[in-house]
């Protein structure tokens, strides 16, 4: 196949401190005629390659770190693409939220194992994606949202949608237990979207309607929560325990009826649409970047969903632009799904 027109050459600069990047737009060289649509998930492997899991024809897209177009697969096996991660020795882990399952693959794209069962949803009492209708927490899986490893190799996967529970697995697939339910308290939860694992094994869970994010032991003991995050959808923690967050803010993707907190972090003035933010282990904020005031700009976002890091220090953001808004008009149809951040270098 012959590649697409060369990539958007603008970049911009965003961040602020060691934190410093140089935005790409369509970084990304796609065969001529294909589409991303949108990008539910990315992430990046041993060798850097960029897997773009989308929600076009093409489910699962590689490129290298360049860009340039290396193959494809999951073609027919998805109902939604919504997370991935990729493990320590490059097995890809996918989670299809509409499909309510959790796949294994390698990295060539041939499938291993498989939780859940594809298009069953477990009960719940909810309707469709609100998790406004949730009536009670319910077992593996209903409409689930991300995966994280934790050092030892076990599972832990956020549900979702339509559920209000993280899962631990072992290894080898086998559920040791859950916890959570609906609510806004300590351990409790309101679209558990996002999930990552530092090295001492605590677990970060994006509550997005909560706008939060909670620690939790290895067993799911609650630790603390951080707050000053706007619908977090994703997180990732890097080999110096920084954290980069995915905000989809308030400007996308709102529940009818759902407003900003009167405590947003720019009251009394307009809420924060999508950004990137970056804290510290312990929490403080390091760097910060978009805010959405012109969400289809170089460097800015509508609806970022997803977030990785590379050997490198580069970050690449999936958005999920069209079901966001994107159909309903709220920014063009043309507007960035994927953007890549390419650290730069310090003094």
């Amino acid at each position: 196949m012959s590649p697409a027109a060369a990539p958007n050459s603008a970049s911009v600069l965003v961040g602020s401190g060691r934190f410093r990047y140089r935005a790409l737009e369509r970084w990304q060289q796609l065969p001529a005629g294909w589409d991303l649509v949108e990008v539910a998930g990315v992430a990046t492997d041993s060798e850097d390659r960029v897997y773009v899991f989308n929600r076009g024809e093409h489910p699962v897209i590689v490129f290298d770190r360049e860009g340039n177009f290396l193959s494809s697969w999951g073609e027919g096996v998805f109902a939604q693409a919504h997370g991935i991660f990729i493990g320590p020795d490059d097995a890809v882990y996918t989670v299809d939220d509409n499909g309510h399952t959790v796949r294994k693959f390698t990295s060539a794209g041939k499938l291993l194992w498989t939780l859940g069962t594809h298009g069953k949803a477990s009960e719940t009492g909810a309707v469709g994606h609100d998790y406004r209708t949730i009536q009670r927490a319910g077992p593996p899986f209903n409409t689930p949202t991300n995966l994280a490893l934790a050092p030892g190799g076990e599972m832990y996967i956020t549900d979702g949608y339509g559920n209000a529970r993280v899962h631990k697995y072992s290894p080898d697939g086998r559920l040791l237990f859950s916890w959570g339910q609906p609510g806004s308290g300590p351990g409790e939860f309101h679209l558990p979207h996002g999930i990552a694992v530092d090295r001492r094994g605590t677990v970060y869970v994006a509550d997005r309607e909560n706008s939060r994010i909670q620690l939790f032991s290895p067993d799911g003991k609650y630790l603390d929560q951080w707050p000053g995050v706007a619908r977090p959808c994703q997180i990732f923690v890097d080999r110096e325990d920084y954290f980069y967050v995915a905000e989809v803010g308030y400007r996308a993707g709102m529940y009818p009826g759902n407003e900003p907190p009167a405590d947003h972090d720019a009251a009394p003035g307009p809420a924060t649409g999508g950004r990137v933010s970056i804290f510290s282990a312990s929490g403080e904020l390091v760097a910060r970047w978009g805010g959405g005031e012109n969400p289809c700009a170089v460097g800015d976002f509508f609806a970022p969903h997803d977030i990785w890091v590379d050997s490198r220090g580069d970050v690449y953001v999936g958005e999920v632009t069209m079901s966001a808004g994107g159909r309903k008009g709220l920014v063009s149809p043309d507007c960035h799904s994927l953007q890549k951040f390419v650290r730069e270098k310090q003094p």
